[in-house]
């Protein structure tokens, strides 16, 4: 699992169908790179989640045919980032 925080939504409206209706937006980790992600939270920007990754992350989604290697798994509500 890894940290990151959402920077905003990202809008497709042409994808493979392995995505079907999946909300995506786009994290930005603690040293700037930044990646796209599945949500089946609803998390909005700003705040910072844990993801997982490769089949977990498939596993995670509410349909585990959805053809995704990362999702938001949960919304970090404290976190110390020393």
């Amino acid at each position: 699992m890894d940290i990151w925080k959402v920077v905003d939504e990202l809008v497709c409206t042409r994808r493979v169908p392995g995505l079907h209706a999946a909300s995506l937006r786009v994290l930005e980790g603690q040293t700037g790179e930044r990646m796209v992600a599945t949500d089946p939270v609803g998390v909005p920007p700003g705040k910072w989640v844990f993801t997982t990754l490769g089949t977990a992350a498939r596993y995670a989604m509410p349909d585990p045919t959805t053809t995704t290697d990362l999702t938001i798994c949960g919304i970090i509500d404290q976190w110390s980032q020393t």
